[in-house]
């Protein structure tokens, strides 16, 4: 996505030649706020924090039944703090070991695929739950009735599919895995640090605090706690995101072109966001339809129901088959045709429900 963004954007500077105009295209708070939350996810993941919490919730699971509730639910929750991505980073290697001696391997490709829909749809519940959601509450300058008009009733309903399509699940012990309660306590100044940054950001979010002195504050911060915290920021994400914010500048100032995509998203926005999303992920969806319309609440909507569908809707869904690839690579096919019969079905229920509310 990265290597598509970057052309786009150097394609439309050959008819729009760089000027001091490409400085207004960025939207520097969401970039800021993104990077820190990166730092902020990294600080709490070298802590061992979601490590901890998966061994906790493990332990009182019992079959096979009651952990796959408990680790779609905690994907689905988490989500909406720490993003889709590094949810699914987190918990499905996690997942994958303790899951082992499961002897349904299509139990636990389910369960892989329950724990990615979880995480996508829980992460569109908050505006730091997902990258498009933190770059349209912003742009947008979106107050939080709309936003949350905009994505709460599918939440809802998503968990509410979740916790039905989970009771089919067959059951079976699993086995211990004590290694995931380590008897060491949390390091506790680090852990407040990381949580002051948190507030910070939260703070930002809602307008109360401007992002340059919380985005050096937490520079700071990080320097002091872990600088090696600065190699975990998705740093490919971000210029993803500064190469689609070029590209939409300069088509914008093209006025054929801008009048044409008006034309084409306007009044269409549920529609154009779904199935933008199936081609090039939603992130990049968002960016681009964000500039051709005002009605925000409704592409936010479809920009996280387009999550669901194809396994680039959202990218977030390859970390779930690049881990399933690497533990099952005989069984990517019987993957593949879960996770679209599963997708596909939460896609055409949302879907109905979304015509109705817009």
């Amino acid at each position: 996505m990265l290597c598509v963004s970057l052309v786009l954007a150097v394609l439309t500077a050959f008819a729009v030649p760089p000027d001091w105009a490409y400085f207004s295209y960025p939207d520097y708070r969401t970039l800021a706020l993104l990077f820190c939350l990166m730092l902020i996810v990294a600080g709490f993941r070298s802590l061992g924090v979601f490590q901890r919490l998966g061994g906790w919730l493990l332990r009182r699971a019992g079959g096979f039944r009651g952990l796959s509730f408990a680790l779609t639910l905690l994907c689905f929750f988490s989500s909406m703090v720490i993003t889709n991505d590094v949810t699914l980073i987190t918990f499905v290697p996690f997942t994958l070991l303790v899951t082992r001696g499961v002897s349904r391997k299509g139990s636990v490709l389910s369960l892989v695929v329950f724990e990615t829909i979880a995480a996508n749809l829980g992460s569109m519940a908050t505006p730091i739950g997902n990258p498009q959601n933190l770059y349209l509450y912003s742009v947008a300058d979106m107050g939080f009735a709309q936003f949350a008009w905009a994505v709460l009733p599918y939440t809802g309903i998503s968990l509410v599919l979740l916790a039905v399509a989970l009771l089919f699940q067959k059951d079976e012990p699993v086995r211990e895995f004590a290694s995931q309660a380590p008897g060491e306590k949390l390091p506790l100044p680090p852990l407040l640090a990381m949580l002051f940054c948190l507030a910070l950001c939260l703070l930002v979010v809602f307008r109360v605090v401007g992002y340059l002195p919380v985005l050096v504050c937490v520079a700071l911060v990080t320097l002091l706690v872990d600088r090696r915290l600065y190699g975990a920021v998705d740093y490919a994400l971000l210029l993803t995101f500064l190469c689609f914010f070029i590209f939409v500048g300069n088509i914008k100032r093209l006025p054929e072109v801008n009048s044409l995509l008006q034309s084409l998203v306007g009044g269409r926005e549920l529609w154009a966001g779904i199935l933008a999303s199936q081609v090039i992920s939603n992130v990049p969806a968002a960016i681009l339809l964000s500039g051709f319309t005002g009605s925000y609440g409704v592409l936010l909507t479809a920009v996280n129901l387009g999550g669901l569908g194809t396994p680039i809707a959202s990218l977030a869904s390859l970390i779930s088959f690049k881990f399933c690839a690497r533990e099952y690579p005989g069984q990517m096919g019987r993957f593949f045709k879960i996770f679209t019969m599963w997708n596909l079905l939460f896609l055409a229920v949302l879907i109905g429900v979304a015509v109705l509310l817009t």
